[in-house]
């Protein structure tokens, strides 16, 4: 991917797994806010999340590798961003990255959601 293409994504502090270093290099910091979800969090998952807003224009595979080997393996936590035509989806030890439209690839990365335990209303990141 070349430097022109910055992507950018969030991280929900709550997502790391205790003992988790989540550094990748050239990850940038773009915002950190917290943000009460009683209404919508389910059995388990914290009323109030932490979304850490990232931006970087490096290493796509690498930058999903750290967070599958960061993510807490518990209550199916996820992260997405786009990465040019693709859409990448991780989660604890698991990556899936599939071009944007593809119905098949997002089906698959949803049922591997729905079977680590993500509530089905978490499952609709945008292609």
């Amino acid at each position: 991917m070349s430097a022109s293409h910055v992507i950018t994504g969030y991280l929900i502090g709550e997502s790391l797994r205790p003992g988790a270093a989540f550094e990748p290099p050239g990850l940038r910091l773009r915002k950190v806010s917290r943000v009460d979800l009683s209404a919508s969090s389910a059995d388990g998952q914290p009323q109030v999340w932490t979304f850490v807003e990232w931006e970087t224009d490096g290493d796509v595979d690498g930058l999903a590798e750290a967070f599958a080997d960061a993510l807490a393996p518990e209550l199916g936590w996820y992260v997405d961003f786009g990465a040019g035509d693709d859409h990448v989806v991780v989660f604890a030890g698991k990556v899936f990255r599939y071009r944007r439209g593809d119905e098949a690839g997002r089906a698959e990365a949803v049922a591997y959601g729905r079977s680590v335990g993500t509530p089905e209303h978490q499952l609709d990141w945008q292609d």
